[in-house]
């Protein structure tokens, strides 16, 4: 792309005054760090947003990282500053990282509206990370570029791959049925996360990398070098060359995020087995961006495109896997007769130009079009009365037999109540059983926690039941797996239809038309609603109290209302 002549910078407002006593007070104290007078003279700044944390284990390298996007931003003349935000870290935070998901794309958007910036890049790992910057940097609409921190070294076991994450969830059964000891859960434990970076199945953040690059946000290939990998470190670098001149060239994140690039990252995401998390995130990075997408979209545009990457929790192999055999550009290319091809990306070229030609180097990974893994394996929306503002499900993860079902509803009214009872040997449910969850949604839980992938009972487990139908206003974690519908809306602790299902009511599960249906008539119906009582508040006070009392349904990607749409860049007003 050409660049913008004689454009001013937005750090000028601050180093370059008309007021002297403004200028002196800026660059006076920025001095105090040793930097030399040409670092106000009209280089771009660059500022670096890092979600490092010691509590964000999948973050904790970004540190290392900073240090060769810096060097890439002065090699091209700009000046780096790194700042920390939020981090957002899925394994530690309670009651749930999504709670927080809005919080920190507050806190990227304020840092980034109220300091002398010119461009951003957004340093990334753990699921909500990615997003929540994201969304903050779009909200005030200046160059950005994404540099995912990458995923583990593939896990092993006993020879064995083992999955962060996904093996988490067969825990119950392995130690149930498979004589799973606590010395062989060390182990484990030690084997799954044995390298900095995220989890290394095509779990939310493997997931949430997959869709900055395919959404054109990231350098070509970013996303699945694994985290320890010498050519991570050399994406960050040139990834800080490349914000400098987006500077220049005045290449905002709203060109590159058109309704096309979403599209497009739609169908990439059914194509690598993405998580149901990929929905709640893209639809609320749209919203910022001012793109209209609605949940059936991710139905219409994906549910018919086959599955490609054969990793788990939907396959048998990991990222690391998926790097070696090409990563990414290998899908895109692969699937440039159904993508955009007019959709720009962060380094001006389109994203079927960057990946054209990508060669794949193992197809029991990745799979071409012609004989894919799975002949439709995009996320399914549904609807009927028990999700009127939808739900959805995910194929590629859920077993065949139970896509359509019908069963009696066994009900757990908390999260507690599941965790007290679902154990119990007296609890009526056997395999043709439909559990349901309720308050786990955005208000509910708060924050809408990933608990939708219930474990079963043991004595289904001991019975060699490894999956029954489950359905909650909740999400579940990328790496899980199993029948699950998720994102019930409107949630339950709203008034929706799903507050009002009993312990034996009928449901019918009917994935290939698309329905959800609670089996109870409408008369009765409308009895349940009027003795219905919402359910108090978790939380009266502070930001989670804000959260509850805004935050929108899970439909509409569970964003504060009072967020949805941009801040833009300009502050008018100096502090001095």
């Amino acid at each position: 792309m050409e660049e913008k002549k004689d454009k001013k910078l937005r750090s000028a407002d601050w180093f370059s005054p008309e007021d002297p006593k403004s200028a002196f007070i800026h660059r006076s104290w920025m001095r105090n760090q040793g930097l030399p007078t040409d670092y106000f003279e009209g280089r771009p700044v660059i500022g670096i947003c890092n979600t490092w944390s010691e509590l964000t284990p999948c973050n904790a390298h970004l540190r290392d990282f900073a240090e060769f996007v810096k060097k890439g931003v002065l090699e091209a003349g700009g000046v780096p500053y790194e700042f920390p935000v939020t981090s957002c870290g899925e394994i530690l935070m309670r009651p749930t990282a999504m709670l927080f998901r809005n919080l920190a794309s507050m806190d990227t958007e304020e840092s980034i509206r109220a300091n002398p910036l010119d461009g951003i890049v957004l340093l990334t790992g753990c699921d909500k990370t990615t997003p929540s910057t994201v969304m903050g940097a779009c909200s005030v609409d200046l160059p950005t570029i994404v540099v995912p921190g990458g995923p583990m070294l593939n896990g092993k076991y006993k020879g064995e791959r083992i999955g962060s994450g996904t093996f988490v969830w067969q825990l119950k059964d392995k130690i149930k049925n498979e004589g799973f000891t606590p010395e062989d859960q060390i182990e484990a434990e030690i084997c799954s996360a044995r390298s900095a970076g995220h989890c290394m199945t095509m779990g939310t953040a493997s997931t949430m990398a997959c869709m900055v690059e395919s959404l054109g946000l990231t350098l070509p290939g970013a996303a699945a070098i694994p985290a320890v990998d010498s050519r991570k470190k050399v994406m960050a670098q040139l990834s800080g060359r490349r914000i400098v001149e987006m500077v220049k060239e005045d290449l905002k994140i709203s060109k590159i995020l058109t309704k096309e690039a979403f599209e497009n990252s739609i169908k990439v995401n059914a194509a690598v087995g993405g998580s149901t998390n990929f929905i709640i995130h893209l639809l609320a990075i749209a919203g910022r961006v001012g793109v209209k997408l609605n949940l059936k979209e991710f139905d219409t545009l994906g549910s018919k495109i086959p599955l490609l990457v054969n990793l788990m929790p939907s396959g048998s192999y990991l990222m690391e896997d998926f790097f070696d055999a090409g990563g990414l550009p290998v899908v895109i290319n692969e699937m440039k007769e159904h993508l955009h091809h007019n959709v720009i990306t962060v380094n001006g070229k389109s994203l079927v130009d960057n990946n054209d030609g990508a060669e794949c180097y193992n197809d029991e990974v990745i799979a071409t079009l012609e004989k894919p893994f799975m002949e439709e394996a995009g996320i399914a929306v549904l609807y009927g009365n028990l999700c009127e503002n939808g739900a959805v499900i995910k194929p590629s993860a859920a077993t065949p037999e139970l896509m359509t079902h019908k069963g009696k509803a066994v009900v757990f009214e908390t999260i507690e109540e599941f965790l007290q009872t679902v154990d119990d040997p007296d609890l009526e449910i056997d395999e043709n059983s439909v559990m349901v969850l309720k308050g786990v949604g955005p208000v509910g839980y708060p924050g809408m926690a990933e608990v939708g992938n219930m474990d079963l009972p043991e004595k289904l487990l001991k019975k060699g039941i490894k999956d029954i139908v489950r359905i909650s206003d909740g999400r579940m974690s990328g790496t899980a797996f199993g029948t699950v519908v998720l994102h019930v809306s409107p949630e339950s602790s709203v008034g929706g239809v799903l507050a009002l299902v009993k312990s034996g009511d009928t449901i019918i599960l009917d994935v290939p038309n698309r329905k959800l249906h609670l089996d109870v008539d409408e008369t009765e119906l409308k009895k349940r609603k009027a003795e219905w009582v919402p359910p108090k508040p978790p939380v009266d006070r502070g930001y989670t109290s804000l959260y509850t009392r805004t935050v929108q349904q899970s439909h509409l990607g569970a964003d504060l209302d009072f967020l949805v749409g941009k801040s833009s860049s300009k502050v008018t007003r100096d502090a001095h």
